[in-house]
């Protein structure tokens, strides 16, 4: 074991249960946080309030072009697909 394991150890050790946990779960959201490096930039890109004019001219046209009829998943079900023969 490593001397910071130890040393970690040794502290949570000294912790009343309840702080404990509370280690436990932050030590969870660090690894997490680790496991999913991306997910900071994706937070950042999305709290980022710079207006973005062709993300709204996109939402404008396909709003004017687009069927107010909802989507029927049965009609979509009952079309062919094609095979991936067909594609090549």
């Amino acid at each position: 074991m490593s001397t910071a394991t130890q040393e970690i150890v040794r502290l949570c050790e000294a912790l009343p249960e309840d702080k404990r946990t509370e280690v436990a779960d932050f030590a969870r959201f660090l690894l997490s946080r680790a496991e999913h490096p991306d997910d900071a930039a994706w937070e950042q890109r999305l709290a980022d309030a710079r207006p973005l004019p062709k993300l709204a001219e996109f939402l404008r046209v396909s709003a004017a072009e687009g069927n107010d009829a909802p989507l029927d998943l049965k009609r979509q079900q009952a079309r062919p697909r094609a095979s991936v023969g067909h594609l090549t």
